[in-house]
């Protein structure tokens, strides 16, 4: 079988040689560590890394969803170990001088409806920047008729970006003290989202839809159900139904975190796999198998902390899922990047328990 066969036939819960192969990531602290137990210097990114692990591919392709023109990035200051700087969507933030640490968010872009109107230009859906030409879609889609491996769509993001361009604290408020501005800007991802993804589905036929949000934590969502429904869920239902109409009936959205919450409105809205499943925040695979049963499909759900742990707890953990990589309609790997901390050898020997239960 092809990895694209491997991908469909799993996803539609069909028997295979075996299970596809994917991996999550890196700290990038951890490249470093694992030079000093044995890996090859010359591995120094992700990519490198998942080309040496022998990692199956997917590829991924869409329209621009983010801000056009992005900010130019300007420093501001020093401070201590960090620059302070406005990044390409206008956000200022602490970045540290060395070191890969996440960004510390200062200030937000958009905060109210006079701030949303000098941004908004930037997140026009019809700019034609966001989209190939003709021409160069239309290549695009010859070179993909001849994929051997997944191909997928990307859709964005209707409550994820608005986050990061207004601040945690400001969409919670937001979404009380200014409802209306808020139902305008999730509107405006979503048409971007709408006439951006279209041309592409008009010529390619993909095996997914893959979105991103990261908007729950370890006690759920930033919104609660309710709000969630009126807010969210006709444009995700306006978002699946489009690209059901070509044919593709695996979506996905990249959510960390409890996402238990959630993941009923995310199925009535027909995103039917969740990815990643982070387990040390409350989204076990386990459970969300036995309640949702075969409506719902998976991708990760592999407890990072087990590699910190060890190998019997890798073992364990790997043990404790294969039940449900059985039943397919699952993928595992690790449920977010691999921390620092994790030994090259730890690491070494989940793939190669992991390889055993995929079939290799």
């Amino acid at each position: 079988m092809t990895p694209r066969e491997r991908w469909q036939r799993v996803m539609h819960f069909q028997s295979v040689d075996r299970i596809p192969h994917y991996e999550f990531g890196y700290w990038d602290e951890l490249y470093s560590e694992w030079h000093e137990q044995g890996l090859p210097r010359s591995i120094d990114n992700e990519a490198q890394a998942n080309a040496y692990f022998g990692f199956d591919e997917r590829i991924e392709v869409g329209p621009r969803l983010g801000v056009i023109p992005t900010f130019p990035r300007e420093v501001v200051r020093e401070e201590g170990d960090n620059l302070i700087v406005y990044d390409s969507e206008g956000v200022l933030c602490a970045v540290p001088k060395e070191g890969s640490s996440i960004p510390h968010y200062l200030d937000f872009p958009i905060k109210d409806r006079r701030t949303w109107e000098e941004y908004k230009h930037r997140l026009d859906p019809n700019d034609p920047q966001r989209i190939p030409s003709e021409e160069e879609l239309d290549e695009l889609a010859a070179q993909l008729r001849q994929a051997t491996v997944p191909v997928g769509i990307n859709i964005g993001s209707l409550f994820g970006k608005p986050r990061d361009r207004m601040g945690f604290e400001g969409i919670a408020l937001m979404m009380y003290d200014d409802p209306e501005l808020m139902d305008e800007i999730i509107e405006t991802q979503c048409r971007m989202i709408e006439v951006g993804i279209e041309p592409y589905l008009q010529r390619i036929q993909f095996d997914f839809a893959a979105g991103w949000e990261d908007i729950c934590f370890n006690n759920g969502c930033i919104i609660g159900p309710a709000m969630f429904r009126e807010f969210l869920l006709p444009r995700y239902q306006r978002i699946a139904k489009l690209v059901h109409r070509y044919g593709v009936d695996v979506i996905y959205t990249d959510c960390d975190g409890n996402i238990n919450g959630v993941v009923d409105i995310w199925l009535e809205a027909g995103y039917n796999c969740m990815f990643p499943v982070e387990v040390r925040a409350g989204s076990d695979p386990v459970e969300l198998r036995r309640r949702y049963g075969k409506d719902l499909l998976m991708l990760g759900g592999f407890d990072k902390m087990a590699l910190l742990a060890g190998k019997e707890a890798i073992l364990q953990e790997l043990k404790r899922l294969v039940p449900i990589i059985e039943e397919g309609g699952y993928i595992p790997h690790v449920d977010h990047r691999v921390p620092a901390g994790v030994k090259l050898e730890d690491y070494k020997y989940y793939l190669t328990e992991k390889r055993a239960v995929l079939g290799f």
